[in-house]
């Protein structure tokens, strides 16, 4: 999941300070009622899909990315870590997709 925040912060272009759940509510940010979103928010998509990008990733952060920066977390199960691992690269696809679109 560090890959994704790297990436997350890479194609956003938000600043260092910004870490884990605060960087992707602020990469994802919905537009709403004419404001500009995030930098990596598809203005395409529906208000409820943009807000569900948002908690998706920042979500995938708290759970998955934020734990294991501030202690030692024990993924006694291999299958559940390869699907964390699938989850991230799904991620990973989303911000490419995301830096394609903005470019």
């Amino acid at each position: 999941m560090k890959a994704v925040e790297v990436a997350v912060r890479d194609a956003s272009g938000l600043d260092n300070s910004l870490v884990g759940v605060a960087l992707m509510r602020k990469a994802f940010q919905p537009h709403q009622n004419g404001k500009p979103g995030g930098p990596l928010a598809d203005a395409g998509a529906e208000g409820g899909e943009q807000e569900a990008e948002s908690a998706l990733f920042a979500g995938a952060m708290g759970r998955y990315k934020n734990p294991s920066s501030h202690r030692t977390v024990d993924f006694a199960d291999p299958i559940e870590a390869a699907q964390i691992i699938q989850f991230a690269d799904l991620l990973l696809r989303q911000v490419d997709r995301a830096r394609a679109r903005n470019s």
